[in-house]
């Protein structure tokens, strides 16, 4: 697999993004939505073993209106002040809708890189939630998208996920931290009934024992037979809607 950096055109600036193809022809693309600590080393591991499946990957630097920044470790972020308050201005600055503009943008760019056929998403932590809204806004490109550790899919603010669920065609994967302050079980409940009544092709897994951020391995919470069944999952899932 083959890594690069490129650079995105969107409508507010441009966006620096990892781009990883396989060793031979891709199969798809699939966009990879960070997590708050943005991209890093440990995104891009994770991005070639995806690739390492046949796909093209691309991990967009969704902070990109406030870079420079960073980087983060995420075993230390939350726990000193200034890092603390940083993070949170950058997600809470970038926020669904900026996110759900530059998606055209990202498309765009795996267009550009002759990736213009059926496309899957997978979003971590607050990347979850933009996953979802991706294939609500873009039907016809995306047919597959999957969170895991994802928060306040089914929240009470405006621009949460499961209020779009009509317009999702893709097939949804949702993976669920056994305990996750971010999507507590009412959350879970209310997304399930948006799906259903929505009629999507679903599926919400509740991994028991693990916690917020468990897929990624430079996060405290890492948890590696958590992790691995994660990548079964999702390998299979993409697999089964993208080839």
């Amino acid at each position: 697999m083959a890594g690069k950096q490129i650079a995105i055109e969107t409508r507010d600036g441009v966006a620096k993004a990892g781009l990883f193809r396989p060793s031979g022809r891709a199969i798809a693309g699939v966009i990879l939505y960070m997590d708050i600590f943005g991209p890093r080393p440990t995104l891009d591991q994770m991005a070639e073993r995806l690739a390492g499946n046949g796909y093209a990957v691309l991990v967009p630097d969704l902070f990109y209106r406030y870079a420079p920044y960073g980087p983060f470790d995420p075993k230390t972020a939350f726990a000193e002040e200034k890092t603390k308050a940083l993070l949170l201005m950058l997600s809470g600055g970038t926020t669904q809708g900026m996110t759900i503009r530059d998606n055209a943008g990202f498309l765009d760019a795996l267009a550009g890189e002759g990736i213009d056929g059926p496309i899957g998403v997978v979003g971590y932590c607050m990347g979850g939630a933009r996953a979802l809204n991706a294939a609500a806004t873009y039907p016809d490109r995306i047919v597959a998208a999957a969170s895991f550790h994802g928060g306040n899919l089914a929240s009470d603010a405006p621009d949460s996920p499961h209020r779009k669920a009509a317009s999702i065609k893709a097939r949804v994967y949702v993976g669920v931290a056994g305990v996750d302050r971010s999507f507590p079980p009412e959350q879970s409940a209310r997304l399930a009934e948006a799906l259903r009544v929505a009629e999507v092709d679903h599926t919400i897994e509740n991994y028991a024992g693990v916690g917020h951020g468990w897929c990624v391995p430079d996060h405290s919470v890492y948890d590696e037979t958590g992790a691995e069944r994660h990548w079964k999952r999702l390998t299979t899932f993409f697999k089964e809607t993208l080839g």
